[in-house]
């Protein structure tokens, strides 16, 4: 390993053992680093070195790797954001999911990079990081706390104030819900393929990084400040400012025009309380306090106060689009300040937004439809646009109680448990998770990115389907078009997880080329796009070789049968992704460079992304 600084990282990853409750310092090397960048890229590394196959997600023996990337804790909007990769509940394959804040560049200012956590401790623990050591804290207390009082109740503790960034689990990763995440800083969210619910089977209840004066060398540092103001300047400005001005929520009446926004679980595309709800109403009609992320200059989030209707006066964080897609249009109500209760509700019982949506959709249609009758949902009437029953369901889901038990595993699970009509009207990948918040029958190439992601959730889209025109190339010009729409995506496939391996919110990396320009100021590297796609291509691969080592069902990559159904109405009615669906997916693999029978990775491949270590973990046939 070299003694010399590497440019843009601390120079260290930290393995802790929490059975023996040891930590030691890894020294990075120059070569690693720029192999694997970090985020995803180291995270999908350790995964698949240290999880043998077979492991279960709630074993010892599994990983969470939690890291930060060149760009973390710098001078780039934005770059407080980590990468949570691990073996998650949700698919029972490998997932990452990211959250933005202070962690990443609090834990760079630590002295480390990234963290490996193994095993599972003897009683409820929390981990403080600060100044290149660990301690393991007793948490036995904290147990049952909600996320926002339990990072309270650490700040407190710890006499922290501001100088800590505190990610924790809630209740329901306690009780074992599969889609429970990892919250901190009031509010923000590791949210994918139940990254809580790993920290949970571990006995782990927090994680604290306290930030502490560990000089993180940078290539040019002059320059990357410049480059950080430009890039600024244009993700504030990105499509005439609508995030800046209205956040992520402001885009929500386009995506209904578009007809991609879901409403009441998929039964219909007709919202016209729309404009109601989207980020124009929240900001005009509500009390504003800005909660910026470390060093965020785009202004996406706020704390607000709901001033009118029947939640006047509740307090909590602003929600975003997702927020107000899950508990407005998906589940048939139309009151904005019920949408920030149900919001924050759900972030301070610790479980992703879009699963417990999708949940409690379902089950309202379910409801409507008497398929499920007042017996079955434990008294509630679940009718469209039931908020307080819609409360009620949530918290029992949180203590996996009476319906909640059934809920607590996620849609799929319980829609297949169920079966029959129920299981017909879910909406759900066949691998074991929901889509995000949006009607995808209108987005096929962004349905086929999340039912054949190999990071479950969507891996070459960013929210608003490939868009090669921000690479350079040609704009998708019909989305229905199925050669297209998986072409597309192959094309800008790489980009996004390299995005998610430098530790910086994706909201700031509106233009590539000054996001890679970036990353080489920072590092001293000479990245161009062509590189940085193959930089990130060459985690997918890894992580598609782990999730086929773990005997993955490729006839599981696929979307329920109400998710690929064809839309009723709207702009979109009667586009149809069935007929094709199985024309695409093959089309998709031979793209990818994957076997068009089996799924794996072709040898050929593997050499050509310098991964020939896994070669022969490749069947025979393959080889």
């Amino acid at each position: 390993m070299s003694s010399e600084p590497i440019y843009g990282y601390a120079g260290n990853l930290l393995r802790i053992d929490l059975s023996h409750e040891r930590f030691e310092k890894i020294p990075l090397s120059p070569d690693f680093a720029e192999k694997f960048v970090g985020g995803s890229g180291i995270g999908a590394k350790l995964l698949y070195d240290e999880v043998s196959p077979k492991v279960r997600w709630s074993d010892p023996e599994n990983s969470v790797v939690i890291c930060s990337g060149p760009l973390g804790g710098s001078s780039v909007s934005g770059s407080g954001t980590f990468s949570a990769v691990s073996k998650g509940p949700m698919t029972e394959h490998a997932g990452t999911s990211q959250a933005n804040g202070f962690f990443g560049a609090y834990l760079k200012l630590a002295g480390f990079d990234g963290i490996l956590i193994q095993g599972k401790a003897r009683r409820p623990r929390y981990l403080v990081i600060h100044d290149g050591k660990v301690e393991f804290v007793d948490a036995s207390h904290l147990s049952g706390l909600d996320t926002l009082e339990t990072e309270d109740r650490i700040r407190t503790e710890g006499n922290y104030g501001r100088r800590a960034s505190i990610f924790c689990i809630g209740p329901a990763a306690e009780n074992g819900v599969r889609f429970a995440i990892l919250c901190g800083d009031e509010g923000h969210v590791a949210s994918k393929n139940g990254m809580g619910a790993v920290f949970a089977s571990k006995n782990l209840k927090a994680l604290v990084a306290v930030r502490g004066s560990h000089p993180v060398p940078f290539y040019k540092e002059a320059l990357l400040k410049d480059l950080a103001e430009q890039l600024l300047e244009k993700a504030i400005n990105y499509k005439g400012g609508v995030i800046h001005h209205w956040g992520t929520a402001g885009v929500l009446s386009n995506l209904y025009v578009a007809g991609q926004l879901p409403v009441k679980n998929y039964t219909t595309n007709v919202f016209p309380a729309h404009e109601k709800l989207n980020g124009q109403a929240i900001r005009k009609t509500m009390h504003l306090r800005p909660k910026p992320c470390w060093r965020c200059g785009i202004r996406h989030m706020h704390f607000v106060k709901v001033l009118e209707g029947p939640y006047a006066g509740y307090e909590g964080e602003e929600p975003e689009y997702e927020c107000v897609a899950a508990f407005g249009p998906l589940i048939g109500q139309e009151d904005v300040g019920a949408i920030v209760m149900l919001s924050n509700l759900v972030d301070r019982l610790g479980m992703d937004v879009n699963e417990t949506g999708w949940a409690v959709a379902w089950v309202m249609e379910c409801y409507e439809r008497k398929i499920f009758t007042k017996k079955d949902t434990d008294g509630l009437e679940m009718n469209w646009g039931n908020v307080e029953e819609a409360k009620r369901l949530i918290q029992k889901i949180a203590r996996r109680e009476g319906m909640g038990e059934l809920l607590g595993d996620g849609v799929m699970r319980a829609a297949e448990r169920i079966g029959g009509e129920a299981r017909d009207c879910a909406v759900y990948t066949q691998r074991g998770a929901t889509p995000r918040g949006h009607d995808h029958r209108a987005r096929w190439s962004e349905m086929m990115d999340t039912c054949l992601s190999t990071t479950g959730s969507l891996e070459a889209t960013s929210g608003g389907g490939p868009r090669p025109e921000i690479f350079g190339f040609n704009p998708v010009q019909d989305p229905f078009d199925p050669k297209e729409a998986v072409d597309s995506n192959v094309l800008v496939n790489g980009y996004r997880i390299f995005e998610e391996s430098l530790g910086i919110c994706y909201f700031n990396t509106v233009d590539p080329m000054l996001t890679i320009d970036c990353v080489n100021a920072a590092t001293g590297w000479a990245l161009d796009l062509r590189a940085a796609i193959n930089t990130g291509l060459r985690t997918i691969h890894r992580l598609r070789m782990f999730n086929m080592r773990e005997n993955q069902d490729i006839r599981r990559e696929s979307p329920s049968k109400r998710y690929g159904s064809a839309p009723l109405d709207g702009p979109c009615a009667g586009k149809d992704v069935s007929p094709y669906w199985e024309e695409m997916r093959q089309r998709y693999y031979r793209g990818m460079g994957w076997d068009d029978q089996t799924g794996w990775p072709l040898p050929e491949t593997l050499r050509k992304f310098q991964l020939e270590e896994l070669i022969s973990d490749l069947p025979q046939e393959v080889r």
